[in-house]
């Protein structure tokens, strides 16, 4: 098959490669040198077409105007009236009746179609004047078709020159021969769905951990994240609660394996099948799980991702999607259904483990107490520009607490300090007690009561009865630190017999 390469002959290329010029001269200068020419003799032939179009105009309308008033001289000779009469008459009707029509615009200075035609019969009677003839008439209309047949001559010749500069011009393909062939576009407008009002700011706990299932279900948190957290303080507090809508909860009823009903769901609310729908089935999963209702739990989930997978293949894979999946045994039906085993799977563990959490917050606790009502823990941060080597090592085991624990120290309040350790795991309280108590940050103080006072011998009866008490139910030593109504007491060291007795007896010194 021989190739045709002749259109690209309209393409005006040029290679600066080819192009040989005197060493003596600029080769650079000399191909714009050329380029200009050629740009200068494009605008110049542009402006000869346009010139010539004009005149060609121009011409057309007066051989029409001459052919009329040959005509109507012709029969005006006939009549008794004077041919200066009959030329003026025909000049004033061809210039009424006739409103010719101009295609191009001329340019300023142009005289009218009346001006040129007056002129010319000017001209002719001045040429009859010279020459003086028997007939003035008749000469007149010969020497007017004359001027019609010179002017018909020039409208011929234009018209050639015009058609060669326009063959020349449309040699080459140019920016100005472009043009937009066709443009058509339609865009089909999606309804828009009906706003809702934004929903209200809930507690995440559950869409946060659905969020992150890789996280450590089992076992309790670590202090170093549950010490740091401070009640009341919400990681997502400003997120918007994820949920599905009402459409999104409708798609959710419908049964699993009944894909048309699906299929004309979608197509009739293609707005269902967005992200916010998937996540906010997947969070409806978790909530029905964790209620019991597994059932409905994986229909949410099966739903979910069948929003997921049409989402993933655009509009035009919906109907492919789901004439796959209605195939007995086609690869698209495993893939799709194990995904949803899966992810069932994995929402059913996170859902165990959230139950086994929250039966675990009765667990024991550990919560730092004075027994003796006299007696208050005072807590003491090791300062960390101390050159006191106890201190620095106390100051050591200071930065090793987590930094919720580390804050609670500092603000000095034992209430502080319980709340974070409540949030530990027993073994880990009892870690951090011991730790507190090596590095001498818990110290017991006790109260000075003015026994000269009624309030002081109130009290000191009261502290007697008490001691007396505990003396008779209790057989070992006292503890600093006791176990509340949820919690493990921490051992502390008690006191002696022998320091119950000096206390009784400089407490009498002090009434004395």
């Amino acid at each position: 098959m021989v190739l045709d390469y002749s259109k690209w002959d309209a393409l005006e290329l040029s290679d600066d490669s080819d192009i040989e010029v005197h060493p003596n001269v600029d080769k650079q200068s000399f191909i714009n040198a050329k380029r200009r020419q050629i740009h200068e003799q494009r605008a110049m032939r542009k402006q000869q077409i346009t010139s010539l179009r004009i005149e060609r105009s121009m011409n057309e309308v007066l051989l029409s105007r001459v052919s009329k008033l040959i005509s109507t001289l012709d029969i005006g000779s006939k009549s008794s009236k004077s041919p200066e009469e009959i030329v003026f008459q025909s000049l004033m009707d061809i210039s009424s009746a006739d409103n010719d029509p101009q295609e191009f615009t001329p340019p300023e200075g142009t005289p009218s179609y009346a001006q040129m035609m007056a002129s010319l019969i000017d001209s002719i009677k001045k040429e009859i004047d010279e020459e003086k003839p028997d007939d003035r008439w008749t000469h007149f209309l010969n020497k007017l078709k004359e001027h019609k047949v010179k002017l018909t001559g020039v409208y011929e010749d234009s018209g050639k020159k015009l058609a060669d500069l326009e063959k020349e011009d449309n040699a080459k393909i140019t920016s100005d021969s472009i043009h937009v062939g066709f443009s058509a576009g339609h865009v089909t407008k999606e309804a828009q769905p009906p706003k809702k009002e934004p929903a209200k700011k809930t507690q995440k706990v559950q869409a946060v951990e659905q969020l992150n299932p890789s996280v450590k279900a089992k076992g309790s948190s670590s202090s170093d994240v549950d010490a740091d957290i401070e009640e009341g303080d919400e990681a997502d507090e400003d997120e918007d609660h994820i949920e599905p809508t009402e459409l999104g909860k409708e798609f959710s009823r419908i049964k699993m394996g009944d894909y048309r009903t699906c299929m004309e769901f979608i197509s009739r609310n293609p707005a269902v099948v967005v992200e916010k729908e998937t996540d906010g089935l997947l969070i409806e999963a978790f909530n029905s799980q964790i209620a019991g209702k597994e059932d409905y739990a994986k229909q949410c989930v099966h739903q979910a991702l069948l929003l997921q997978y049409c989402r993933q293949l655009g509009r035009d894979g919906v109907a492919l999607f789901f004439r796959r999946i209605t195939t007995p045994n086609h690869q698209a039906q495993k893939v799709f259904h194990e995904d949803v085993t899966t992810t069932y799977a994995r929402i059913r563990e996170r859902a165990a483990a959230i139950a086994t959490e929250r039966s675990n917050e009765n667990a024991e606790q550990i919560q730092l107490h004075a027994v003796d009502p006299n007696t208050q823990i005072s807590i003491a941060v090791p300062s960390a520009d101390s050159v006191d080597p106890d201190t620095q090592k106390s100051r050591g085991i200071f930065n090793t607490f987590p930094p919720g624990l580390q804050r609670a120290l500092e603000s000095g309040s034992l209430d502080e300090v319980n709340k974070v350790l409540g949030k530990m795991s027993v073994e880990e309280a009892e870690e951090v007690v011991g730790q507190l108590g090596e590095g001498g940050m818990l110290s017991l103080e006790s109260q000075i009561i003015d026994a000269t006072t009624q309030e002081g011998l109130q009290v000191l009866k009261k502290i007697e009865e008490e001691e007396r008490a505990a003396k008779a139910n209790a057989s070992g030593p006292s503890d600093i630190a006791e176990r509340d109504s949820k919690g493990k007491a921490v051992g502390g060291e008690g006191k002696s017999k022998e320091e119950e007795a000096l206390k009784e007896e400089d407490l009498a010194k002090e009434i004395d």
